[in-house]
């Protein structure tokens, strides 16, 4: 199997399953090597996401690691099968990466939630209120750029249009509705999209309004991804240089905890989707 010099946040977190596989049997590197006839090295490489592997030797690891999940196992074994070409992949080379690695943690989720505060959800906006997003930033990006991460968004809406969409929840702060990117026409435009797009039977929109007081995770836009099985989930967080991932068990859970947070403290859909409106009416 090829090496890679720089590894997906896929491949990287399938080599992280592997090790802590591994560690939870007490066996070491030498062993594993030993049941795949390769050098320690070469484990090594697997297990931090550099040297790419097989479903085959996936089960053949986890058969002696005496792992009995089997639906865990399955899971391990999709994320090794690389012979179908994700459609983010045309922009390797052009985008950073981590744009990349969230196209692809989308397409492969189960489920997908996420809390913005401060603008539509990506999966949920229109091109050109997504523009107006990436030209706000400093320093500026190039234009050719800013049509490239607004063309990669677009596309990455194809996970909630596809043959088996995604079931998709967002919430919604108020304070985001009413953010005017690109002055008033393209937030008017955009409350008009959510809405629709909330009718749809997979997308789940609910609003949290100003009277809901303070609320969890107010300084992060969130993304939760569930997998196949709740192991494989994992939370991508927006920051100012770029996004960060993470499936410590102990983030997971606080974060599930702000999901149920905000489920509980939202409006439901049809009331979001009257509020929605109603801001739209004032723009």
């Amino acid at each position: 199997m090829p090496t890679r010099p720089t590894p997906t946040e896929r491949q990287r977190r399938l080599g992280a399953e592997l090790r802590g596989m591994r560690l939870a049997a007490g066996k070491t590197t030498e062993y594993a090597a030993g049941l795949l006839g390769l050098d320690r090295t070469k484990v090594s490489n697997m297990e931090s996401g550099i040297r790419s592997t097989s479903p085959e030797r996936i089960r053949i690891l986890a058969s002696n690691y005496d792992c009995a999940d089997q639906a865990y196992v399955d899971g391990l074994a999709a994320m090794a099968d690389s012979r179908k070409r994700g459609w983010w992949e045309q922009y390797r080379g052009s985008l950073p990466q981590g744009l990349l690695d969230v196209a692809e943690l989308e397409w492969h989720a189960t489920r997908l939630r996420t809390l913005q505060t401060v603008h539509v959800p990506g999966l949920l906006q229109l091109s050109g209120y997504a523009r107006a997003i990436f030209d706000s930033a400093l320093p500026p990006l190039p234009k050719s750029e800013v049509e490239l991460r607004v063309a990669q968004r677009m596309q990455r809406q194809r996970v909630l249009e596809r043959e088996r969409p995604v079931e998709y929840v967002a919430y919604v702060h108020e304070w985001a509705l009413r953010m005017q990117f690109g002055g008033r026409r393209a937030p008017r435009e955009q409350l008009q999209h959510l809405c629709e797009m909330s009718e749809r039977e997979n997308v789940d929109v609910r609003v949290l309004p100003v009277e809901a007081g303070a609320f969890p995770g107010a300084g992060h836009a969130v993304l939760y991804a569930s997998g196949v099985v709740p192991q494989l989930d994992t939370v991508q967080l927006d920051s100012a240089h770029g996004g960060e991932f993470t499936h410590a068990e102990a983030q997971l859970a606080k974060y599930r905890a702000h999901m149920d947070w905000w489920q509980d403290n939202s409006l439901s859909c049809q009331a979001s989707r009257d509020f929605v409106r109603a801001i739209a009416r004032e723009l």
